[in-house]
């Protein structure tokens, strides 16, 4: 099984690159994981899409070849980061990799609410025509307090927190399973 990983945020030490990293690494066991980078992706221009840049193929690519997708976003005034709608805006052009591929959401933010506004709205937009993706309802990860359940090195911390990880990303990996 393969998944690819990427994190909505840009930031050096972004909690939601950490925690991206993270899954990478505590479930390498169970599937192949791949960490990409939105950062290198140009602002989606029409003008375009039929030829992007390299950036944008290959990250396109990697999705077309994956079983499975998790997003890791932060939430910027109650909402997903311009730089991920971005990412998305790429993928549900032309070729639209992100059709029919299974997505698992995550997210985690230093206040009590874990980005659950912006996992409502990503739901929405992966759910939009030209994305078309699919994410198992009520298999999301809202970590609240974030910096308090990380180490500096980005590993959590916090047990319940990782358990809980571990039961949405078991669930994610069997739903992708019976659906492939």
């Amino acid at each position: 099984m393969k998944f690819v990983v990427f994190a909505g945020s840009i930031r050096k030490e972004s909690y939601n690159k950490k925690l991206a990293n993270y899954i990478r690494m505590r479930y390498q066991q169970k599937a192949e994981i791949e960490l990409l980078s939105i950062e290198e992706l140009p602002f989606f221009n029409q003008d375009e899409e039929e030829n992007p840049v390299s950036a944008v193929r290959e990250f396109k690519q990697k999705i077309a070849e994956a079983d499975g997708i998790i997003i890791v976003t932060p939430e910027y005034n109650h909402s997903v980061p311009g730089v991920l709608k971005n990412a998305i805006d790429w993928c549900s052009r032309v070729d639209k990799v992100m059709t029919n591929k299974p997505v698992m959401i995550a997210g985690g933010t230093m206040g009590a609410l874990g980005t659950v506004r912006a996992q409502m709205h990503l739901r929405q937009i992966l759910n939009a025509p030209g994305v078309a993706a699919l994410t198992l309802p009520g298999n999301e990860v809202l970590i609240g307090t974030i910096h308090q359940k990380m180490d500096e090195e980005g590993n959590l911390v916090d047990e319940a927190t990782i358990q809980f990880l571990d039961s949405v990303m078991d669930n994610f990996i069997g739903w992708v399973e019976k659906n492939k």
